[in-house]
């Protein structure tokens, strides 16, 4: 077929790279679109550790320019999503035959002032006898304790909202679409596409590519002939999850340093569950396949039979997710010590330009995606100023928008409210706005998603399946019935292909 649309840039890859990407480029008057195979956020971004974070074991491995600039950017998320982002102290229990008490104070020193620091508290030492709330799960055997802040994040949505930002900054976004050809011409990239939703092939046309594939950034390069000898390699580590009820009481999680100088992560979700996490393993299968092992299995509830008091077998596991690292191949040997930054690679043919995501963290994609479309154009970077999509609460008090909308939706139960709040921030005024006429969300599928929503996701934010809706715009796959996931299926079935 000939070519449909010519593009400034096509970005490859609905993650959060090609999403922030996506948004920051389309917001600096460039002609974009993204094609993603699946659905946004479809792998590693959406089977990440849920947290926005400086990453303060990363100073053991000396990345501070790493560090800081997370730091940096904990702040910027908190101004922009305050609805997707929410503060959370967490405790390491001073392991005495592990790092000394020293090295960790001094760690955590430096995550305090190597940025800026406003909306997270400091770190602070604290005795086991004194603080109970914080130190009452842990075993006996820990005499003191250091406490410090970093932050919770909805994954998937932050992905989702970029995308929806970009497209209403004019960038068209195509899930369910591959990538299956890119061909250089004179002076345009001649790239060819397949629709799977109505199983149709075509072409567009492309000044630049960034191929922000994540696991398959190589699988894009290396059948085409774009890969070259200068080209890097990226290193697949799985990092597993478990979820189990939960584990103990408050809103704090935990920072378990482990024998093999690892660290283990528990922190609340999703209301009374806890999330434990992460593994890191190398990988060389599919990364749409990966799934968690009994020897991951072990190593997570070791680690928390190892600290708390409340023991944890395999019996317990509720739900548990693998995702896919895509790191930038540095040659290290241990998997945990592999840096965290990211590499772009360029490749240049005459005129044309094809760049190359290797690596990356979801707390620093906004700084990658504005250093990478700086590349692109001389106008500045926007998007530390700007909200992400039902960001924009006043003066980023959260709690304070949360009890104005149940005041304004009275009639609308407060944890529904709440959710929505959480998820959507000033969206969900779109969401209920036509509800609230006849105080009637529509159609009730079941465990509180009602077809307001539904609609909502399906008009506004990409969504298609009942995977889309029930996992990766919101978790409510944790707690609906079959009956609900049947009368979603039975709904979206109906919808036309777009």
């Amino acid at each position: 077929m000939t070519n449909k649309a010519h593009y400034d840039l096509c970005v490859i890859g609905g993650g959060i790279n090609g999403a922030g990407i996506a948004r920051d480029a389309a917001g600096r008057g460039l002609s974009v679109l993204l094609v993603e195979a699946r659905d946004l956020a479809c792998a590693t971004s959406s089977a990440s550790s849920k947290m926005i974070h400086g990453g303060l074991r990363y100073l053991e491995h000396y990345e501070f320019k790493l560090v800081r600039e997370a730091l940096q950017e904990r702040e910027i998320f908190l101004r922009t999503a305050p609805h997707l982002i929410r503060p959370m102290e967490f405790v390491i229990p001073h392991e005495v035959t592990m790092r000394p008490a020293w090295m960790i104070r001094a760690g955590l020193f430096l995550y305090d002032h190597l940025a800026r620091r406003r909306a997270f508290k400091g770190s602070r030492k604290i005795k086991a006898s004194a603080s109970s709330d914080l130190t009452e799960p842990l075993e006996n055997k820990y005499k003191t304790a250091f406490v410090y802040s970093d932050g919770q994040v909805d994954d998937s949505r932050l992905v989702v909202l970029n995308a929806v930002d970009a497209a209403e900054r004019h960038a068209t976004i195509l899930t369910r679409t591959i990538c299956e050809a890119i061909t250089p011409l004179s002076d345009h990239w001649k790239i060819g596409l397949h629709d799977t939703l109505k199983d149709r092939h075509f072409e567009i046309s492309a000044r630049t590519i960034v191929n922000a594939a994540g696991p398959w950034v190589r699988t894009i390069l290396d059948p085409a002939g774009l890969a070259l000898p200068d080209t890097p390699n990226v290193r697949l580590v799985k990092g597993s999850h478990i979820i189990i009820p939960r584990l103990y009481k408050g809103d704090h999680g935990y920072l378990l340093q482990q024998p093999d100088g690892r660290v283990v992560f528990t922190w609340p979700y999703q209301d009374n569950t806890t999330l434990i996490g992460t593994t890191e393993v190398d990988y060389s299968g599919d990364p749409y396949e990966s799934t968690i092992d009994d020897n991951e299995i072990s190593y997570l509830c070791q680690a928390v039979n190892n600290s708390f008091k409340n023991k944890i077998d395999s019996n317990r596991i509720l739900f548990s997710f693998s995702g896919v690292r895509p790191l930038f191949n540095d040659g290290t040997q241990n998997a945990s010590a592999v840096t965290r930054d990211y590499k772009i690679h360029l490749l240049q043919k005459d005129n044309l330009r094809l760049y190359s995501i290797f690596g990356g963290k979801i707390t620093t994609y906004r700084h990658l995606a504005a250093d990478m479309v700086n590349r692109l154009t001389d106008t500045e970077s926007w998007t530390a100023a700007s909200p992400l999509p039902g960001g924009d609460i006043k003066e980023a008090d959260f709690n304070h928008f949360v009890e104005e909308q149940k005041e304004r939706y009275d009639w609308c139960p407060h944890d529904i409210i709440e959710r929505y709040a959480r998820a959507y921030g000033t969206r969900m005024n779109i969401l209920l706005e036509r509800a609230a006429e006849g105080r009637n969300m529509g159609f009730h599928f079941g465990d509180h998603l009602f077809e307001a929503e539904v609609r909502y996701l399906i008009d506004h934010e990409f969504a298609r399946t009942a995977e889309d809706i029930l996992w990766r715009r919101s978790k409510l796959g944790m707690h609906a019935g079959d009956q609900t996931v049947k009368n979603l299926e039975e709904y979206l079935s109906k919808e036309p292909a777009t």
